[in-house]
């Protein structure tokens, strides 16, 4: 049905009993394959690839290329080019819908077709910028979950099942941390995030995320901090923990990301947990980004300090499950990644008391492919800087603070779990100016650091393992073309 956005070819009356008997209301949860085999399939063809009209995946659009522009023309039609007006067929729900699944089915067979480098060990990839190799640092870990460094060079490493682990000059050592808090491990739960006080080695402060078990099988997010001491976790302290009456069932979104802010204070991320109308609820901590004092105090300054209702430590709410949160090394903004639905994993800067949206609007839909809402802005709730549809599960992010690789200085590396990829985006003036993709398939990737001996760190899961990316030179070829580059 959509011939006409590039294409003078006529689909006929494609789908016309369709548009006699449905009602827009009836449409609202439908699926949308299920719609799109009905009224677009005969015309272009089952996959997309064309048939008596064009193909919808080469991304080569007339009548506009942005989502707004291909959903103006379904629901208005092209009727000089034989395409009927879906408006009366379809709600604004299913509009949108079936626009995330025309760029879903496009970015696969694009994804399909890219030759994006897949690192092997000891083998050189060219990125658009450095050459690197892919180094593993050490295996035998079980879901590693998050990485963080002491001062002295070994390697903290969350496991999600509970266990903090120590690597060691490349060396897993073979028992876990004692003494760490009991957590629910069930689903996307468990030992979450782990952060080293910028001042650890006058305080000795450790900061741990977890799903905390609560009442008749509920859990939530919970922050303590304690010392390692003799390969245990002493003098804990709970630093933010909910009412009881406030832990949610489910086994999804639970964040959860730190950042120390260098003026004593610390930002942490809790997900909706499954419940997306809690986002936008004040009274209520899931689905949100808090900022503490880094000893657990409530800052006077924060935006919703003092309101009747709310919970003091609220620094943004409208967040939908939040797993990657960055500070710019330059600016001090801080920058966050969130997952979105089918469609619509957001990058965000998030400042003082703003509302990010989530469920209200959203780039995206149902897991079974049935509409959410049509709205992707409103007033009085925030853009995301840059959101990807179709999703590619977007996890941790670090901006890259070394030296090792002088021209990746300042830019932002997001990791994604789905898609397996880890991406580097260049940011100017609030806005993200260029991204590429460093490589694909080779793990899910739950977190990226900045390691403080100039390296980018990486923590996959499956295989599990932490690598890291390392300089490396590359060997023209004959024709003087680098490898992989194009003709």
């Amino acid at each position: 049905m959509f011939n006409a956005f590039r294409s003078t070819l006529t689909c006929g009356l494609l789908g016309l009993s369709t548009l006699v008997h449905a009602q827009p209301s009836q449409a609202s949860r439908r699926d949308v394959a299920d719609i799109y085999a009905s009224l677009c399939a005969n015309c272009h063809g089952p996959k997309m690839e064309g048939a008596l009209g064009p193909s919808l995946i080469d991304d080569i659009w007339k009548s506009g290329a942005d989502d707004e522009g291909i959903a103006r023309t379904i629901r208005e039609g092209q009727p000089a080019s034989g395409m009927p007006a879906f408006s009366g067929a379809l709600s604004s729900q299913d509009i949108r819908a079936l626009v995330i699944y025309i760029r879903e089915q496009g970015a696969q067979r694009r994804n399909a077709a890219a030759s994006i480098a897949k690192p092997v060990a000891d083998k050189a990839v060219r990125s658009e910028l450095h050459a690197f190799k892919l180094e593993t640092v050490t295996e035998g870990l079980d879901t590693p979950w998050s990485v963080a460094f002491l001062p002295d060079g070994r390697m903290l490493v969350t496991e999600k099942a509970g266990r903090l682990r120590v690597v060691e000059k490349g060396r897993l050592l073979p028992e876990p941390i004692a003494g760490t808090p009991d957590v629910w491990s069930r689903g996307q739960g468990g030992l979450l995030d782990v952060a080293v006080h910028p001042d650890y080695a006058k305080n000795g402060w450790i900061y741990l995320s977890y799903s905390d078990p609560g009442p008749n099988g509920s859990a939530m997010t919970a922050i303590v901090r304690g010392k390692l001491r003799a390969g245990r976790f002493v003098e804990q302290q709970t630093l933010f923990r909910a009412p009881p009456e406030q832990y949610r069932t489910g086994n999804v979104h639970f964040g959860s990301r730190f950042v120390f802010d260098g003026k004593g204070h610390l930002f942490f991320s809790i997900g909706e947990r499954g419940k997306k109308e809690d986002a936008q609820e004040l009274s209520r901590p899931n689905g949100k980004v808090h900022r503490i004092h880094d000893d657990g105090r409530i800052p006077e300054d924060n935006p919703f300090a003092g309101r009747e209702g709310a919970i003091a430590s609220i620094w943004s709410y409208g967040n939908r499950n939040p797993q990657g949160l960055a500070r710019h090394p330059v600016t001090g903004e801080l920058w966050e990644t969130e997952h979105g639905p089918r469609g619509g994993d957001e990058l965000n800067r998030i400042e003082p008391g703003r509302n990010y949206g989530w469920p209200v609007i959203t780039y995206g839909m149902n897991y079974d492919g049935t509409p959410m809402t049509d709205r992707t802005a409103q007033e009085g709730m925030q853009q995301p800087v840059l959101h990807w549809t179709p999703s590619i599960a977007v996890c941790a992010a670090d901006f890259y603070t070394g030296s090792r690789f002088p021209q990746w200085k300042n830019d932002l590396f997001v990791g994604a779990l789905a898609q397996q990829e880890v991406r580097r985006l260049r940011l100017e003036g609030g806005k993200v100016v260029h991204q590429e993709v460093l490589f694909k398939d080779v793990g899910r990737v739950r977190d990226v650091v900045s390691g403080p001996d100039g390296y980018l760190y990486v923590a996959f899961n499956g295989p599990d393992r932490i690598a890291r990316l390392v300089p490396a030179p590359v060997v023209e070829p004959a024709s003087g073309k680098a490898p992989g580059a194009k003709p």
